[in-house]
């Protein structure tokens, strides 16, 4: 089972950036924890991050194209207003489940939309580093389910 896991702008900065947010975890040491329980779970987890909103488009176009089980995705601000990823996600035929370390709800207001909510699976939010744990349990099982 193959699951990409998309990081988001300004996301190479966790550990650095709000840790009233999103804690002192770094984004490597996240994927490492990825890597680690996906191989516990049968997935082989590729990870990948970009502050470029194109990039962001392409990995996905590429990701449709190698056949990927699931996708997680934690766009960051880019959950709130970027179509171009929500296009770009749409074409995705596998599960996708939208993640955040903060519960976006209970944030500003103009981060309670998100532009994916529509045509993902789910969304997990607010747990901090464990969202992506979460996120990707419900990835596996939401694969593993549909077969």
């Amino acid at each position: 089972m193959k699951i990409l896991m998309l990081h988001g702008i300004n996301h190479d900065m966790f550990g650095k950036r709000d840790p009233v947010q999103y804690g002192t975890i770094t984004l490597d040491e996240i994927n490492a924890s990825l890597q680690k329980l996906g191989s516990e779970l049968g997935a082989q987890v590729e990870c990948f991050q970009t502050n470029h909103e194109g990039d962001m488009c392409e990995r996905i176009h590429k990701g449709f194209l190698d056949g990927v089980d699931a996708v997680l995705i934690n766009a960051g601000a880019w959950t709130h207003y970027s179509y171009g990823i929500r296009d770009a996600l749409a074409i995705l035929t596998c599960p996708i489940v939208e993640l955040h370390m903060s519960n976006i709800h209970a944030r500003e207001e103009f981060r309670h939309k998100s532009v994916f909510a529509e045509i993902v699976k789910g969304q997990i939010c607010g747990f901090g580093a464990d969202s992506y744990v979460l996120a990707l349990r419900a990835a596996v099982s939401a694969v593993q389910s549909s077969k």
